[in-house]
């Protein structure tokens, strides 16, 4: 009796351990020949004040770049892809950084004494002669903070200093807005309902594009989703478009392509809308999604050329995510919430490997060529 029950135990260790197995292998990188993603360096900062520069051959950590501003919060490129403009932790502090020499070229705040001024968003003009900043501030009394106004300010980068104020368009303060520049920094387009196209002389209101208006009858008018600009020419951005059905009030999920002075929208619907994000291949292609749901998480496929969704797969994924795709498009990065990069396969979506840094990430992922 003893050996029954002795053998029946065994026999349920045994499973357990095969199980426990089967379950292991299912969350280890596949084994095999390691593809390398391309020859680029990666750019990510992080919560030790520093941008980390990994090499993407050997995804080893072959520099970094100390800010003098402390933690930041968001990375912005210039179109030349020489320099970041750093917003710190606080929202108060810019810095601007030069990528070749990675030094601090200048560091600036409109903060002083009594009063806080937090920078909420800012769009760096293509010749760099300026930065626009949507700034509110804040004025501490002797018994309360005073809270201002949101307001669009020039920063001249050569004079160093704010020079104008710029009037909302319309007279309409907005508490989010989208702005972008044309490729040469002549015009300034203002989303909202409709984009209002300004000069960037004196910000006047030089033209229209009525986005409001359907893209064909019968429909709602587009409305955008998750872009990708990073690898597409300058003046257009590709992304994941909705539109509204005004007769069963269903949303329509397809990829866009929007030219900014055509003032043109290329929309091909693909099926119902979702939350998925997008990030582009660097030769246009092929895009990647990423759905995260509680319990439900899936990479999308897409046929850039062909405007079609090719595949859905499930991995196990992880909480907040943000994905990228390598320079030579062979493998997809997932980063953010942690210090760690997991590696995917862009074909087979197989766990590769997983890049250990040193610091958990706070920015986004930039994918740059060595200079």
């Amino acid at each position: 009796m003893m050996a029954m029950r002795l053998g029946s135990t065994l026999t349920a260790v045994a499973l357990i351990l095969a199980c426990g197995s089967v379950a292991a292998q299912t969350r280890q990188p596949a084994r095999g020949p390691a593809p390398a993603g391309g020859d680029h360096l990666l750019y990510i900062g992080t919560y030790d004040g520093t941008i980390h520069i990994l090499d993407e051959l050997t995804e080893a950590k072959v520099g970094d770049i100390k800010l003098t501003t402390g933690i930041p919060r968001s990375l912005t490129l210039s179109q030349s892809r020489t320099k970041f403009y750093v917003l710190d932790s606080t929202l108060e502090k810019i810095e601007v950084i030069d990528i070749p020499t990675r030094t601090s070229l200048t560091s600036f705040t409109l903060s002083e004494g009594n009063k806080r001024v937090r920078i909420r968003g800012l769009q760096v003009d293509p010749l760099e002669r300026f930065l626009i900043l949507m700034t509110r501030p804040a004025t501490k009394h002797i018994d309360r903070w005073e809270i201002g106004d949101l307001s669009l300010q020039l920063y001249d980068l050569a004079q160093k200093k704010v020079t104008r104020t710029i009037p909302w368009p319309r007279g309409e303060e907005r508490e989010f807005v989208t702005i972008r520049f044309s490729p040469d920094g002549k015009l300034l387009y203002f989303f909202g309902d409709d984009v209002l196209i300004l000069e960037t002389q004196d910000f006047t209101e030089v033209d229209t594009w009525a986005l409001s208006r359907p893209i064909e009858s019968g429909l709602g008018r587009v409305t955008f989703g998750p872009v990708d600009d990073f690898n597409d020419d300058a003046g257009f951005f590709t992304g994941l478009f909705t539109i509204q059905d005004p007769v069963q009030n269903r949303r329509i999920m397809g990829l866009g392509r929007v030219n900014l002075v055509g003032k043109s929208i290329d929309f091909t619907p693909i099926g119902p809308a979702e939350g998925v994000g997008f990030s582009m291949a660097r030769d246009r292609k092929r895009g990647y999604g990423l759905l995260q749901q509680i319990g439900r998480f899936e990479f999308w496929t897409f046929d850039v050329e062909q405007r079609k969704l090719v595949s859905r797969t499930a991995f196990e994924g992880r909480p907040r995510m943000a994905l990228r795709v390598s320079s030579n498009g062979k493998l997809l990065y997932v980063f953010q919430a942690g210090a760690t990069i997991d590696v995917y396969d862009s074909t087979s979506y197989k766990l590769l490997r997983t890049i250990e840094m040193t610091a958990d990430q706070t920015t986004n992922l930039f994918i740059l060529p060595r200079k």
